[in-house]
């Protein structure tokens, strides 16, 4: 009687050719002498595709090949695989060395091809998997990568068989060798694909094996395994999430592990592409609660909440879509994974713009929820000003769409306390009509910072709606970025001549230019933050004498690296108080400071936050619970912890400047 011998691996098939590959089959052979230009021709023109070109190493340079492969697998959006041919297991284990060491988010899959034996024990010691002719696989070569596998302490089921066949078979002799001998690629030699013959062989495979057999779920290799943290269901991640998710031993890992400033260590984490993704990383965050949680947007972020120590992350980035769902009332969809940069870029061609900050490589999901102080902000108002729609995965796994009419107290909560309530998936915002933009940057001697803040506070009391600037002061140099939206030139001068008129002019720069060149300017950075971030924030309704000498003293005292005042007021202030959860609408000014040494900060700005009247959470990392009582209200906070109470009752979403559920009465 003939027993199953399945190794768990979902089926595939493709065609293995010399031509370029633009089928729509889970692989592609790509054979020859030219596989590697074929793979790259196939992948600038293919989605979906698995492209796996046959490459011999004998006369090629592992360097070489390593560096083709990487390519690729960038190019291809991770869709490479590599097929080696050679009988000489010295050259391929170079190569297989060579690519391994590259830092590429996804692994490159590395087949051996052959059934030289030891070839084929070289596959079950170290390759990906094993790929040889129809007629030659037989129940002596999987004993065989079984055996060395084994030996080398792998796990049997990290090494895939496939086959190549010169004719097409019968489903029943290909659903055998799924059942009873563990092939899991097909790949026929010429000619297409019969689509009936691929689901009969899928069909008959998952009736003869046990429910659930055939997985997509990855399996890692032992020295990925043994990097595990403790208290983790790495075997239960969801099935959809599996293939993407980025465990500490995976080449990702480094990519992921960090934000902009903080440095992290996360156990797991999880990278959705569709809100039914999201929902099940949130099913599988509720089974984790003992563990802290990020939520990241994919940008950069002050506080670094996004990331943890042995916990969970739930990394948005590949929600990131942007689709104009209404030309004549400017409404635009946007994923909470896209970056300010590329939203920019997307409006740009229609002649719209959005507020977002002052940094282009920052995330919409974070700043969206949280207010968003931009450089349109005095004319245009708050990032959350123009919401009109959000899309949440709350807690118990549910989807919720609040607008002013669906679910109005959360879409009051999410404009300004987002992150405590759901994960946003999907924002809905009414852009502005913005043209090109008048953009300064200009350089200024400042000896006495506080002689210098109180200037630069009356010439903002006096400023026009059009300019929105933005302060960096610093021992003896003051700097500022200023937006006048507009694209007149005496405007634009004119809007900018009192602040030349306060204090010795050094360095200029004045320009008139698209908004998204200025969310451009800077470049794409990777996010390597080491440590723990400090920063502080508050915010002021006015520059006082008393304001403008503790930030003297701070500057001065050499605690702070940074200290930045943002402007706001003007569309802002227009907005009430309590039309959403950012109450802080009579502030005039936004200040962040920096420093390495918490301690030392503190020492120095708690002069400056006593003369405060409110806190901007987004670029705050202090995690003292009075943060809170500071960036709401009472009533404002009441509300929300109410709701908190109503929607997160258990606190899921808790491991960032946590709103704590209201406590609740039990009837007698």
């Amino acid at each position: 009687m003939s027993t199953t011998r399945n190794y768990g691996h979902p089926l595939r098939f493709g065609v293995e050719t010399s031509a370029p590959a633009e089928t729509g089959h889970d692989v592609a052979v790509l054979a020859g002498e030219e596989a590697l230009t074929l793979a790259a021709w196939s992948a600038a023109r293919t989605e979906g595709v698995v492209l796996a070109p046959r490459i011999a190493v004998d006369d090629r340079a592992p360097a070489m090949v390593a560096r083709a492969a990487g390519s690729l697998q960038s190019l291809s959006g991770g869709r490479v695989e590599l097929v080696l041919e050679s009988e000489d297991a010295d050259a391929v284990t170079a190569v297989i060395e060579a690519v391994r060491a590259l830092e590429v988010d996804r692994p490159i899959p590395i087949w051996l091809s052959g059934s030289d034996p030891e070839i084929v024990a070289l596959a079950g010691r170290i390759a990906d998997g094993l790929v040889v002719g129809v007629d030659e696989f037989g129940a002596d070569i999987n004993a065989a990568i079984d055996r060395a596998a084994t030996e080398a302490g792998r796990d049997v089921r990290e090494v895939r068989r496939a086959v190549v066949l010169s004719d097409e078979r019968s489903a029943e002799n290909l659903i055998t060798l799924v059942v009873h001998h563990g092939v899991s690629s097909f790949a026929l030699r010429s000619g297409t694909v019969d689509e009936g013959l691929v689901h009969a062989v899928r069909a008959g495979a998952e009736r003869a094996l046990p429910p659930g057999a055939l997985s997509a779920r990855p399996i890692r290799r032992a020295d990925v395994r043994a990097l595990r943290r403790p208290g983790i269901g790495y075997d239960l991640v969801p099935e959809g999430l599996a293939e993407t998710a980025v465990e500490p031993g995976d080449p990702a890992f480094p990519s992921v592990r960090s934000t902009y400033l903080r440095g992290g260590d996360p156990g797991l984490v999880l990278r959705p592409s569709t809100v039914d993704e999201v929902v099940s990383a949130i099913e599988f965050a509720r089974t984790h609660r003992h563990l802290p949680l990020g939520i990241r947007s994919g940008g950069h972020g002050i506080s670094g909440r996004s990331t943890n120590d042995g916990g969970l992350v739930i990394d948005l980035g590949r929600l990131d879509e942007i689709t104009v769902l209404d030309e004549s009332s400017r409404l635009v969809r946007i994923g909470p994974g896209a970056r300010w940069r590329d939203v920019a870029t997307a409006l740009q061609p229609h002649g719209w713009a959005l507020s977002s900050g002052d940094y282009g490589g920052v995330g919409v999901g974070g700043l969206a929820t949280a207010g968003g102080i931009g450089f349109l902000g005095r004319k245009h108002g708050l990032t959350i000003d123009h919401l009109t729609a959000v899309e949440m995965v709350m807690a118990d796994g549910s989807v919720v769409r609040a607008t002013a009419d669906e679910s109005p107290e959360l879409f009051w909560a999410a404009r300004g306390a987002g992150a405590n309530f759901g994960v946003a998936v999907a924002f809905e915002f009414a852009v502005d009509e913005v043209g090109d933009v008048g953009w300064a940057q200009l350089t200024f001697r400042a000896p006495d910072p506080a002689a210098y803040l109180e200037s630069f506070g009356r010439v903002v009391a006096d400023l026009p709606r059009e300019t929105t600037p933005f302060l960096i002061l610093g021992q003896g140099m003051a700097q500022i970025m200023a937006m006048v939206d507009s694209a007149d030139p005496e405007l634009i001068i004119g809007q900018l001549q009192p602040f030349a008129d306060a204090a010795p002019l050094t360095q200029q720069q004045v320009v008139i230019a698209p908004y998204a060149a200025v969310m451009n300017m800077f470049p794409e950075s990777p996010h390597q933050g080491r440590g723990e971030p400090v920063s502080r924030s508050v915010l002021a309704r006015e520059i006082t004498p008393g304001f403008a000498s503790a930030s003297d003293d701070l500057i001065n005292s050499g605690a702070s690296h940074f200290f930045q005042i943002r402007t706001v007021g003007g569309a802002i202030a227009d907005v009430p108080a309590d039309a959403t959860a950012y109450a802080h609408r009579d502030a005039g000014f936004s200040l962040t400071v920096m420093g390495s040494n918490a301690q030392r900060l503190d020492r120095w700005f708690e002069p400056v936050r006593r003369q405060s009247n409110g806190l901007y959470l987004s670029f705050e990392s202090g995690r003292d619970p009075e943060r809170i009582t500071d960036a709401f209200p009472p009533a404002t906070l009441e509300r929300l912890r109410r709701l908190k109470a109503e929607l997160d009752p258990d606190n899921l979403f808790r491991d960032n400047f946590n709103i704590a559920p209201a406590e609740t009465r039990s009837a007698s």
